[in-house]
């Protein structure tokens, strides 16, 4: 049977010029058909060629060392986006800036870290005398348990105040997305609107201050513009003109917030009381505490505080990255209630916190949990001890995460404790990590809490609460 017909139509100027059946033979044998001919030098001894072509050069020998670092993953680049169509990066129900265009989650823009184990030894510090001494080895260990608490902490904060937007500028535009408020505080009312300059947007919060709401100290407003980032701090983007957005429900410049809020305390509050309690409640109520009494130290630590705590002024709004199931992200934004605070013992806050706890946990009786049990005995210890933000903050991390009031009852050295609690922390971290989950809010508040605590300050903490 003949061979099939080469086809009829001639080749293009860019078609290849191989033959249609192209025949794979030793790859010397290409190399040296590839290679350009040489001059043949005359041979002075030895047995004349039998061909008249001289042989291809044989392959060179390659030997492979064996690599001694473990492999490593490089993230993979997204796909860029067709042409004539601009890309506009998206966070969330939220977006991002210019300087985190690209990626598809936002804390893929923090720079990648330098691989640790290039080698089993090395980074560990696990040299042959330290494999002999279990004392030296398991402080080794206990070193870098530490180390990557902080990084997974750093990370996950970087998430969670990711994609934050920056100060307000001359040629950004404006939108307002509902003629109605999102949320009523206590004292104004909270616009949602979208700035949008160059391929990037953002959605921000108009903060329009209430007909008849009390004048507001300007020292605390001074305070607020001047803060630097705080995850529990209502942050400001600048002023919005009137001119900017025409036809407003309101009247004059309006201050604009970072944070789009969801709804009050208050609000979330009497939500909660229309259906029976979760078993959840207690945690929820302490995890909001924790988040107050973290931006409370905060002030305390600029030499403020607050006059008044209210909790139809502190805003509830969905953290950067986080499922819809989680905790809420908790927002002071009463800065017109803040002033120097007096000098004096700490502790300007513990009364508010105490009456403020009891209202959350409310007058109905509390679920039997050692959470519940420990949150009212937190709300009896404030007002007589007096402690600080950062003591309250404390008192209720170990409420929430450990050590039980067993231990200090029984006189237990703390320090085991922690090097234990920290080691099943990264576990479970990692068992969640090769399961797909996303660390939460309550994940970085618990790396937050183990990589810093000590063993003097969980003693501190249990004898605030127990003693």
């Amino acid at each position: 049977m003949s061979g099939p017909e080469p086809p009829s139509e001639t080749s293009g100027p860019d078609a290849p010029t191989w033959p249609t059946q192209p025949t794979y033979s030793n790859l010397g044998e290409v190399r040296g058909q590839l290679l350009p001919s040489k001059a043949c030098c005359p041979r002075t001894s030895g047995r004349p060629p039998t061909d008249s072509q001289p042989l291809p050069p044989p392959l060179p020998k390659k030997t492979l060392a064996r690599t001694q670092s473990l492999p490593t993953h490089r993230a993979r680049s997204s796909s860029p986006a067709p042409a004539g169509q601009p890309r506009r990066p998206f966070l969330g129900s939220h977006s991002v800036d210019e300087s985190q265009a690209g990626n598809d989650r936002p804390w893929a823009s923090c720079p990648p870290a330098e691989p640790h184990f290039h080698s089993l030894n090395s980074p560990l510090g696990l040299a042959w005398p330290v494999l002999h001494c279990p004392e030296a080895m398991r402080t080794v260990l206990e070193a870098r348990q530490l180390e990557g608490l902080r990084t997974v902490h750093a990370r996950l904060q970087a998430r969670l105040l990711g994609g934050r937007p920056g100060p307000c500028q001359p040629g950004h535009d404006f939108r307002l997305l509902d003629s109605s408020p999102c949320v009523e505080s206590g004292d104004a009312l909270y616009y949602r609107l979208v700035r949008v300059g160059g391929e990037a947007w953002h959605m921000l919060a108009a903060k329009v201050p209430k007909p008849g709401a009390e004048e507001p100290h300007p020292w605390g407003l001074e305070l607020q513009a001047s803060l630097a980032p705080h995850f529990n701090l209502q942050g400001l983007c600048g002023l919005l003109p009137e001119s900017a957005l025409p036809g407003v429900p309101w009247r004059g410049p309006v201050v604009l917030t970072a944070e789009v809020p969801e709804c009050t305390v208050t609000q979330w509050l009497s939500e909660v009381g229309r259906r029976p309690r979760p078993a959840e409640f207690p945690w929820v109520v302490a995890l909001l505490l924790l988040q107050l009494s973290s931006a409370l130290e905060h002030l305390e630590a600029r030499g403020a505080a607050l006059a008044e705590l209210r909790p139809e002024n502190l805003l509830l709004a969905a953290p950067r990255g986080c499922a819809a199931a989680g905790p809420p992200r908790l927002l002071l934004a009463d800065f017109g209630r803040v002033h120097p605070r007096p000098p004096g013992p700490p502790g300007a806050h513990a009364q508010q916190l105490s009456r403020l706890l009891r209202a959350l946990l409310g007058p109905a009786a509390p679920l039997a949990t050692p959470l519940a049990a420990g949150l009212e005995t937190l709300a009896r210890q404030l007002p007589r001890s007096r402690p600080s933000a950062a003591q309250t903050r404390a008192a209720l991390q170990t409420l929430l995460w450990g050590p039980g009031p067993e231990l200090h009852r029984q006189g237990a050295p703390l320090g085991p404790w922690l090097q234990v609690g920290r080691a099943l922390l990264v576990l479970h971290l990692a068992e969640r990590a090769a399961a797909g989950e996303v660390p939460g809010l309550e994940d970085w508040l618990c790396c937050e809490y183990l990589a810093e605590a000590t063993e003097a300050s969980l003693g501190h903490a249990l004898a605030l609460l127990w003693d």
